[in-house]
């Protein structure tokens, strides 16, 4: 997703599959979406599942992660101003990381091939704002931990305030995004009617463009457009009250790893119970959209993909 702009319309559809939201945090999604499923368990029930304790047992001469991440995915993953890697995704990486005695290695990943780095061995997991619907069974999945929407974000000066509004409009999307298989799926139909659908290596560029008005709407995470137009000016832009779908987050593994998952998900679980989850979500503003269950620890539950 680096760098590169790639303009193209619309031309192929991919399967978007749902999952709802967890814990007691309500669907924020529009009525235009897909819904998820409350499930946790539905994502893996095909997978062999095994405690934590016997995940470390078969994990015991780990002694890093290696995550791969979009770098210009805030307020998830990205640089900060002095070259580091931050973000919610990578700060709550390495508490995992803390609690097992690991060391952290945030490894920036081209997004469009992220699937060969994973199954290669490059990376242990993709962990960076990672959308679970319409992935179920690509990957060995942790248990969600952010209630997602897609949105679109407009000028503050726009006539545009509804989806139908978007009709013969230019819209841009981030290549291989969640947001773009929304617009291929679910809302195939929405995105027909579009004068053209624009895809870019980052919204980053993405946000120039439409700032130039190059481009009349973006479709994106809530969590990416509510960092990025805080950024640039929230009196630039705005948020269309009506969404695109709801969707949840989880930390992508390669098929079948099911010991690394289930030690996540009982350290995201510890992490949540004793406050850091809250916290860090906090520092990001997006403590709405978690919905890992504070107040228990997971450490005698089988993990749940």
């Amino acid at each position: 997703m680096k760098k590169k702009i790639i303009s193209v319309m619309l031309t192929a559809a991919m399967a978007v599959g749902m999952l709802t939201a967890c814990g007691s945090s309500s669907d924020k999604g529009g009525s235009a979406g897909s819904s998820a499923s409350s499930d946790k368990t539905s994502v893996s029930a095909q997978e062999e599942t095994m405690t934590a304790d016997q995940a470390r047992k078969q994990e015991s001469g780990r002694t890093k992660l290696v995550l791969g991440f979009d770098a210009e995915y805030p307020p998830y993953g990205y640089m900060a101003d002095d070259g580091s890697y931050t973000g919610f995704d990578i700060e709550l990486a390495k508490a995992v990381c803390k609690l097992e005695g690991w060391k952290l290695v945030p490894t920036p990943i081209n997004w469009d091939s992220k699937d060969q780095t994973l199954n290669s061995g490059e990376i242990d997991c993709i962990w960076n704002g990672f959308t679970i619907n319409g992935r179920e069974k690509d990957y060995t999945w942790s248990e969600p931990y952010v209630n997602n929407t897609q949105v679109i974000v407009v000028s503050a000066k726009s006539d545009i305030s509804k989806l139908s509004d978007l009709s013969g409009k230019t819209v841009g999307v981030q290549a291989a995004s969640a947001a773009l298989s929304v617009l291929e799926d679910s809302q195939k139909k929405l995105a027909d009617s579009f004068a053209a659908l624009n895809q870019f290596a980052d919204y980053n560029v993405a946000f120039t463009e439409l700032q130039g008005g190059s481009l009349d709407a973006l479709a994106i995470d809530v969590g990416v457009a509510q960092y990025q137009i805080k950024k640039r000016g929230t009196s630039d832009y705005r948020i269309l009250d009506e969404k695109l779908n709801s969707e949840q987050y989880g930390v992508g593994f390669k098929k079948g790893n099911t010991a690394l998952a289930a030690i996540i998900n009982d350290d995201m679980n510890k992490l949540a119970a004793n406050g850091t989850v809250t916290k860090l979500a906090k520092k990001y503003d997006i403590a709405d959209m978690i919905c890992l269950d504070t107040g228990k620890s997971s450490s005698s539950k089988k993990d749940a993909k």
